[in-house]
């Protein structure tokens, strides 16, 4: 009969020495939900998504404004155009002001700027094309730093580096509401009253977004670290260069998307396709956000993190290319829709460690511009060639590569 081993009594104290502890199993990554449950993590979350909803909606509601006014297709799109290439001169500024000078007062004055440009375009229509140009540029270059403000304060919010981790995915995962819900809500709202209410109820939504969010406790509370100035600031570290060229063609993956949605729902024959496909892979994306912040790494993500998504997002789009039917179209799109959310997430990481001291939200500020240059040339490029699912592919392939170039301040995103 087998007897257990007894560890000896140790003969000057009389007690049997401990047995070594097991080794403890690293944590599972917090949940959406667990990231939800701590105080004031819901509002700011709903605030800035709110907040953002203009974004998704105006587009679509300027295009329908401008051809309700007996503009061209062309001419409707310039306006829409213009709006999505603003924030990507504001939201840098509004950024480091923020950084600056605390969180209220550029989403307050941000807010106030495109209400009042939104709620002008409403009143006074796109008939005369200049001042509605100029609006469209104000309601842009207006966008209150919601993102960037929100990414700041997870690390204030939050008890600890794996629950900022989760939040940020989170956060990548409902950008995906604002450009789904969006623009369905701007043509609701534009069929079944006015594309001018549509605008009108976009100023409301930035309004009340910002509002909530800037007047929460932590928000007001905030204070970046002091910076140290210099002429590049944010930009000053080279891997951080490296990454927003990066970031400008993951954009125009999804830029290009939408044109190729609509080019081949008409080689196919099927105009829903135009409307399904850019949601398919969005609502993909909300998937992998959720199975990425299941599985993400116990420790905080390493470089080659990135490179690997990077990569793998890039072969994602190689099915495309096979002339495929309608609903194959749809099923291929999962894959790259699936890990476009984990990248960003990953890559909003790196970002946030290679940010110099006190510049966090104006490198998200950054984050955003990038990736709405990109969207703004991928959607340009792609109508001349066609709308074929090779510069999609093109995009991301050139994403990975610049990620995969060896920089010397390329660093791991250590502590979030």
């Amino acid at each position: 009969m087998a007897h257990a081993q007894v560890a000896p009594i140790s003969r000057t104290t009389g007690a049997r020495p401990a047995f070594p502890a097991p080794e403890a199993r690293p944590a599972a990554p917090p949940s959406f939900t667990a990231v939800l449950r701590h105080r004031n993590c819901t509002r700011l979350l709903i605030a800035s998504v709110v907040g953002r909803l203009p974004l998704g909606m105006v587009p679509v509601a300027l295009i329908l404004a401008a051809r309700s006014d007996g503009h061209s297709l062309a001419t409707a799109s310039m306006l829409a155009a213009l709006y999505g290439v603003a924030p990507a001169v504001g939201l840098p500024l509004l950024g480091r002001l923020a950084d600056v000078r605390g969180l209220p007062l550029p989403c307050h004055l941000g807010a106030a700027l495109v209400a009042a440009a939104l709620a002008a375009l409403a009143l006074g229509g796109t008939s005369h094309l200049l001042f509605a140009a100029l609006c469209a540029v104000l309601a842009g270059a207006g966008c209150p730093p919601l993102e960037g403000g929100l990414r700041s304060l997870w690390p204030a919010v939050l008890p600890d580096a794996a629950h900022v981790r989760t939040a940020y995915a989170l956060d990548s995962s409902t950008q995906e509401i604002v450009y789904v819900a969006g623009p369905a809500l701007a043509v609701a709202v534009a069929t079944w009253v006015t594309p001018d209410a549509a605008l009108a109820l976009a100023a409301a939504a930035a309004l009340a977004g910002s509002l909530v969010f800037a007047t929460a406790r932590p928000a007001r509370s905030w204070r970046a670290v002091a910076r140290r100035p210099g002429p590049l600031g944010v930009l000053r570290p080279p891997a951080m260069r490296l990454l927003l060229c990066a970031l400008v063609f993951l954009g125009g993956t999804v830029g290009a998307l939408d044109v190729a949605s609509i080019a081949v729902a008409g080689r196919q024959d099927a105009a829903w396709l135009a409307g399904a496909l850019p949601a398919v892979f969005s609502a993909a994306g909300l998937l992998g956000g959720v199975l990425f912040a299941r599985l993400q790494p116990a420790t905080a993500p390493k470089p080659r993190h990135l490179l690997l998504v990077a990569a793998l997002f890039a072969a994602g789009w190689l099915p495309l290319l096979a002339p495929l039917p309608a609903p194959a179209v749809l099923a291929a799109a999962v894959l790259p829709g699936a890990l476009f959310v984990p990248l960003l997430t990953v890559a909003s990481l790196a970002l946030t460690a290679l940010a110099p001291a006190g510049t966090s939200t104006e490198a998200v500020g950054w984050m955003s511009s990038a990736m709405r240059l990109g969207l703004a040339g991928g959607t340009a490029l792609a109508g001349p060639l066609g709308g074929h699912f090779v510069l999609p592919l093109a995009a991301a392939a050139l994403c990975a590569l610049l990620l995969w170039a060896p920089t010397p301040s390329t660093a791991a995103p250590a502590a979030v």
